[in-house]
């Protein structure tokens, strides 16, 4: 089983009515939710830690985790509100206001942290769960927790109007890489951390650190694969884009699920992996995450759109 440790929230997406009046349609979300989703429809045992509102919004995401398979069973239900990502479309591209101060998610404890079983493989981390107080810190604990032991997967997916300190937000993302095995990360989130658009150096820095695999999306044009002993660029299907709502989280989801299909989802084959299996891998992800942005809204595919 893969655990997927972060947000689950409401994306209030940009919709017209017939009569052209501007509208927002709030849809299930949240990164590490997408990420679940994504793993559940593609067929692999999954579930979601993270604090839900026990408000009307929450109630959507339980179902909505339900009809995708992914196991409630690490939920940590709380009376407080579902936080709210106001989305903005530009080009295609989403941009992100967030409503989040006190919510359930935020509000997550280290005294909500799961026991977890041998049948928990991997974790998987990322996104705003890791920029608020106390969550971002109940997360960190986790993952420190558990590194020696479950292969750690991270997404930063940077936002920064939610990012109002950078220099501790880095540091944060700089102790969990080094705990990671897989980093999954946009090109411009590279920019954001590093400010240079050198991928490569970006990418064999965090491989010093201890990352064992970092891929790097480029949105239309594919991603970059790097481990120490190899890299290699492959290039994303041609598709009509809807928008890129849940693009990146689908990726994460293919590559999890590619690789954990092939036996190489554990420490040791992750360290040893060749580059024909993780160009596979990579593929797999590539075209699991063209479904999703073929489509509006963070929709990931089934098992039986990847045939």
């Amino acid at each position: 089983m893969i655990v997927c440790c972060g947000e689950a929230l409401i994306d209030c997406l940009p919709r017209k009515l017939a009569d052209g009046e501007d509208v927002f349609q709030p849809i299930n979300g949240g990164s590490v939710y997408n990420t679940a989703i994504a793993l559940g429809r593609l067929g692999h045992k999954v579930g979601l830690f993270a604090g839900i509102s026990s408000d009307f919004f929450g109630d959507n995401l339980r179902a909505g985790l339900k009809a995708s398979l992914v196991s409630p069973r690490f939920l940590r239900t709380k009376p407080l509100h579902t936080t709210l990502a106001m989305v903005k479309l530009v080009d295609g591209h989403a941009l992100y206001s967030f409503i989040d101060d006190a919510s359930a998610g935020r509000m997550l404890v280290k005294a909500d942290l799961p026991k977890l079983s041998r049948a928990v493989s991997t974790l998987h981390f990322g996104s705003i769960s890791l920029i608020a107080e106390p969550c971002g810190s109940t997360y960190e604990a986790l993952m420190k927790r558990e590194a020696k032991m479950r292969v750690i997967s991270l997404d930063p997916n940077i936002r920064p109007t939610l990012i109002k300190d950078k220099a501790k937000h880095l540091q944060r993302l700089n102790r969990m890489i080094a705990l990671c095995d897989i980093v999954k990360i946009s090109d411009e989130d590279v920019k954001w951390m590093t400010g240079s658009t050198n991928l490569e150096k970006a990418a064999r820095a965090w491989l010093k650190k201890g990352a064992k695999i970092i891929a790097i999306t480029k949105g239309g044009e594919g991603c970059v694969v790097y481990t120490k002993r190899f890299g290699f660029e492959a290039l994303a299907p041609n598709v009509k884009v809807a928008d890129t709502v849940g693009a990146g989280d689908t990726f994460t989801a293919g590559l999890l699920f590619a690789l954990s299909e092939a036996g190489h989802l554990n420490k040791a084959a992750l360290a040893t992996i060749d580059d024909e299996a993780l160009k596979a891998a990579a593929f797999y992800a590539m075209k699991a995450a063209a479904v999703t942005v073929s489509r509006p809204g963070a929709d990931p595919p089934w098992a039986k759109e990847m045939l």
